[in-house]
């Protein structure tokens, strides 16, 4: 099947709604837009949200604006099962397609975006791993071709440790406070616990770091623990089936939901649904707004689904993960739109398209012009920093929706941006990297 088909097939035989006329895919230009999905397997509750995420977002554009700059968005889902080897042979598979390559990769997994780092150099095509990946790619004078806006598992947590402190009323309340690490055994789930620790030394908390294996359906012997040590603070780095098994295991020793917060990949609606009544009041990070109240998605209502509301329900439009895809696409067609300003409205090249994150600007204007006004915060890209920092928030589940549940939290930049400097260094020494000057 070729890419024409495949917009075809993916904007509108997914959703039930008929595709594209042809005259409106038929252009000279297209852009090509890989997507790495995983719409089965134990991961596919988080995954299909996202998938539809993007494809909706795509589909958006093209109907409504005929593509970014005139450009038709082409795009291909590759089945990943959110496995690392399935991932880079997805990668190896549509790297070439579209008239220039792949614009850029959203791997989607920290597994599959370490083995991607080093053939992006390679391949001249850029990694968008938005909040997700090697925390230490945040410095772009080692790591050209990754982007990991708009914030890092290491800023993440000590916004989190922020707010625990917030919560203990001061950071010397956490001398001594007990606080749990639950998390998923991989690299993922780990990347939290370096800064953690740093910040375990700054504070005089007692930190107990837990890992759960892969998939996550056994944690009895974790809650056992975690009962024993009757933390006052758990923040959970979970991943698909663990995270709702988690909340259940919680209100099973009726640990405090309000002292329990999950990373923003452990607080979607899949992790806290299954769980019934059980998870009120569960809290999570996130980077953005949930819901489907936000002018983009009533975008998405009327051009991609003809008005129909019970199908964009039915395809998560407005949940958690899927307006998370939402923001990445946003991210994603906005560098396009960018790299447009400097070498045409034209078919770009993965390097074209590199130039155009590490320049990324999203403002409130555009913001507003694109429909997530007051959904995500505005952020820069520059050379040297490829994450921004931004700020994150905390959501809490009431039972029937996520509700911000605090102010917006800045990471603690004078503490991670050294180590995430370090890390690049180290990085950089290891594989004969000489940095870029970003003057």
């Amino acid at each position: 099947m070729n890419i024409r088909k495949l917009v075809l097939a993916a904007a509108g035989a997914a959703v039930g709604l008929g595709g594209i006329a042809a005259a409106e895919i038929a252009k000279a230009d297209e852009q090509f837009l890989p997507m790495l999905v995983y719409r089965t397997g134990a991961y596919a509750p988080s995954g299909i949200p996202v998938a539809n995420g993007f494809r909706d977002y795509y589909t958006l554009l093209n109907k409504r604006d005929g593509g970014v700059g005139g450009v038709t968005l082409t795009f291909e889902e590759c089945e990943t099962q959110y496995k690392t080897n399935l991932g880079v042979e997805c990668y190896e598979k549509l790297k070439g397609n579209g008239p220039t390559g792949a614009s850029l990769f959203n791997p989607y997994s920290t597994g599959i975006t370490y083995q991607l780092i080093p053939k992006a150099s390679v391949d001249k095509i850029p990694i968008l791993s938005m909040g997700y990946g090697r925390t230490s790619a945040a410095d772009g004078r080692v790591f050209e071709w990754v982007f990991n806006p708009p914030a890092t598992y290491w800023s993440q947590a000590s916004a989190v440790i922020k707010y625990f402190a917030r919560r203990a009323g001061g950071y010397d309340k956490l001398q001594g406070k007990k606080i749990v690490h639950l998390h998923h055994n991989s690299a993922y789930g780990k990347e939290a616990n370096p800064t953690l620790e740093v910040l375990q030394k700054r504070y005089g908390y007692d930190l107990t770091l837990i890992p759960v294996d892969h998939p996550g359906q056994e944690q009895a012997s974790q809650w056992r623990q975690i009962r024993r040590i009757k933390p006052d603070f758990i923040f959970m780095s979970g991943w698909g089936v663990m995270n709702q098994v988690a909340i259940k295991e919680a209100h099973g020793i009726r640990y405090p939901m309000d002292q329990f917060v999950g990373n923003w990949w452990s607080g979607s609606d899949a992790d806290v649904v299954p769980a019934g009544d059980g998870a009120k009041g569960y809290l999570s990070t996130t980077f953005h707004g949930a819901g489907a109240g936000f002018d983009v998605h009533k975008e998405i209502i009327k051009h991609v689904y003809g008005g129909d509301e019970a199908a964009a329900k039915e395809n998560k439009v407005g949940e958690v993960l899927y307006n998370r895809a939402l923001v990445n696409a946003l991210f994603a067609t906005e560098a396009i739109r960018t790299a447009q300003g400097k070498f045409g409205a034209k078919s770009l090249t993965g390097e074209q398209v590199r130039w155009g994150l590490e320049n990324l600007n999203i403002t409130e204007d555009t913001l507003a012009k694109m429909g997530f006004k007051d959904m995500v915060s505005p952020l820069k890209i520059t050379c040297e920093d490829h994450e921004t920092m931004g700020p994150i928030m905390i959501q809490q589940w009431d039972g029937a929706k996520w509700n911000y549940a605090s102010d917006w939290l800045t990471p603690m930049r004078d503490i991670v941006r050294p180590l995430v400097e370090a890390d690049a260094a180290a990085y950089a020494k290891e594989n004969n990297i000489t940095p870029r000057s970003c003057n």
